[in-house]
């Protein structure tokens, strides 16, 4: 691995920390929001009337919007740690992340107004709003994580403050198959992680369904991880300059293999725990490997040629913000991540109980 301490930078650990910590949030962000959208997705699937659709809204009513602060969490820690890759990415992505940004847009409203009126058809609306919603934001954050396997072009342009780097690509350039496979891959394992989440949370019609989904689905979401993970290291292997990481990023997607096929044979077996667990744990291990291949490179195609604190060259170590920002937001992480990971763990164990049709009067009350 490069030692960082022969680049001429004064907070090499640090730098290290934080893109781990960013890595850490995403792949936090994933694991919440990934059953959160595939719940949404699976409304109209599993939802055959009013009470079955509001068993399946209700899994996760008291839980989306806190998943969603992880999202938020993170674009922050990249925009304060390393705000070089943030200002480069979030431009160089602006109309996928736009399409994310309505697609949850979307589903907030959904989810927040879908009770307000007892109209059939203005709560189809804000249903297909939540499954839209949600479908969209997996699909471009999928296409965007295989690009950075890939890595994004960049080039050194001459700024009035001296050289600085730029994406070079374009947006449809951004969908190349590999990118395609990648957002197919994010739906269909969020649809598994969705529907083991409805098979722990609820009881009768909603959990056979989910059950059945997820030990028939699942076995499609494995082959999409094997050969997502099989081209992502034989044609992108985590190995540069900035670390030989190769070796680790197989072993994490071996290991969300065998989870993604683990989870799908529990389903099966009915083992809704375990199935839920493991369909986590790869997407854990999945994310992991696309960051050991982004670790030092940001997710962007390296020019060699320059030197590697190059100003117009992207990376970890260009990109990131002064000691002294690290080392406050250090500490300030220190304090609060425990305290919001604790009150998130906490609201889990409150709404942890199963939920049917029977749960679910004849009458809602509707809120003015």
């Amino acid at each position: 691995m490069l030692n960082l301490l022969e680049t001429g930078v004064d907070s090499p650990l640090l730098v290290t920390i934080w893109f781990l910590l960013v890595a850490v949030l995403w792949i936090g962000f994933f694991f919440l929001e990934g059953f959160d959208f595939g719940v949404a997705m699976l409304i109209p699937v599993f939802g055959k009337n009013e009470k079955e659709k509001r068993v399946i809204v209700n899994t996760i009513g008291p839980l989306w919007d806190g998943n969603e602060v992880w999202l938020l969490t993170a674009g922050g820690a990249m925009f304060a740690a390393f705000p070089g890759w943030y200002a480069t990415t979030f431009s160089a992505l602006y109309l996928p992340l736009l399409l994310v940004l309505l697609g949850l847009i979307l589903r907030g409203v959904a989810f927040e107004y879908r009770s307000k009126h007892n109209d059939s058809k203005y709560r189809n609306m804000l249903d297909w709003f939540a499954t839209i919603g949600s479908f969209i934001p997996s699909l471009v954050l999928g296409v965007g994580f295989a690009n950075f396997v890939m890595g994004l072009p960049q080039q050194a342009v001459d700024t009035p403050a001296g050289p600085a780097p730029l994406f070079a690509g374009t947006f449809f350039g951004l969908f190349m198959p590999f990118a395609l496979l990648g957002g197919v891959l994010f739906v269909v394992l969020f649809l598994v992680h969705g529907s083991t989440f409805l098979a722990l949370k609820t009881r009768g019609i909603i959990h056979e369904r989910a059950e059945a989904f997820a030990a028939k689905v699942g076995w499609v979401a494995t082959a999409l991880v094997a050969v997502f993970v099989i081209c992502q290291n034989i044609f992108w292997p985590a190995n540069s300059e900035f670390g030989n990481l190769g070796v680790f990023a197989w072993i994490a997607g071996i290991l969300s293999i065998i989870a993604i096929a683990g989870g799908t044979v529990m389903s099966g077996k009915g083992r809704d725990g375990w199935a839920f667990i493991l369909t986590g744990l790869t997407i854990v291990t999945l994310i992991a490997g696309i960051f050991l291949k982004m670790y030092g490179n940001l997710g962007f195609a390296q020019d060699t040629s320059m030197d590697v604190m190059d100003p117009g060259r992207l990376n970890m170590l260009t990109a990131a913000s002064s000691p002294t920002t690290l080392t406050i937001m250090t500490w300030a992480a220190v304090i609060f991540v425990p305290i919001v990971i604790a009150y998130q763990s906490w609201s889990y164990y409150v709404f942890s109980k199963r939920i049917s049709t029977k749960n679910i009067p004849d009458e809602v009350e509707v809120v003015a």
